[in-house]
């Protein structure tokens, strides 16, 4: 199992470092952390990240991992990273993405007519790539799956191994990197928010929404 990650300018790199770290632990399986080039990758949070080969070298792969962030929006519109998405999809078993990564797989052509979800501030976008928004905290349509905001990426990560290697590994791994989260506030999912802070986070992302919506309606 070849598994490329995609990297790119300010990605969340929770929505990297997440299913990193589950899908790495699939027996079998190579992960290539993969950029337009060598150098070193900027993440939202200030952490660099250093991919293990380009698009240009990738072997084939079985599966992709589109993570997302902030840094979506120039990716729309970076035709080398868009394209190179688009043709290692296609030949893919398995096209995923995690939080608005969906974006970038919407703007290559590969959630044309399928269930999809991302962040919940964006599912409203999701048709202007030709997804349907499904609820969940991942979403399967056939090969491709997709993850909600961020922390759903470990989630996801989990859904795929059992799917791929069977239920006991996906258990036998969630032991091993003690995947158990019980968070001390309980706002995780706008079913659980009050109005108030829903009012708050609406307004801050309105302006990050507002820049989707160009990207992927140019």
């Amino acid at each position: 199992m070849q598994i490329g990650f995609i990297l790119f300018p300010n990605v969340t790199q929770l929505d990297f470092t997440g299913p990193l770290q589950v899908l790495h632990r699939m027996p079998g399986a190579t992960t290539h952390i993969l950029a337009k080039t060598m150098d070193p990758v900027s993440s939202d949070c200030g952490l660099s990240l250093v991919p293990t080969g380009t698009f240009a070298t990738a072997p084939v792969l079985d599966m992709i991992v589109v993570p997302g962030g902030f840094g979506v929006v120039d990716a729309i519109a970076d035709a080398e990273t868009v394209d190179f998405i688009r043709k290692a999809g296609a030949s893919a078993t398995y096209v995923t993405s995690v939080c608005t990564g969906a974006f970038l797989l919407g703007a290559a052509g590969l959630l044309d007519g399928k269930q999809a979800t991302t962040h919940w501030a964006y599912t409203s976008l999701l048709p202007l790539v030709g997804a349907t928004p499904a609820p969940g905290r991942w979403v399967k349509d056939g090969n491709t799956y997709t993850g909600g905001g961020v922390t759903a990426g470990i989630d996801f990560g989990f859904g795929i191994m059992a799917d791929i290697c069977g239920r006991q590994v996906a258990e036998a791994i969630q032991l091993a990197i003690e995947y158990d989260p019980a968070p001390p506030t309980g706002t995780g999912h706008p079913s659980h928010a009050s109005d108030k802070l829903m009012d708050m986070m609406n307004q801050r992302y309105d302006g990050p929404v507002a820049a989707m919506r160009a990207a992927v309606s140019a």
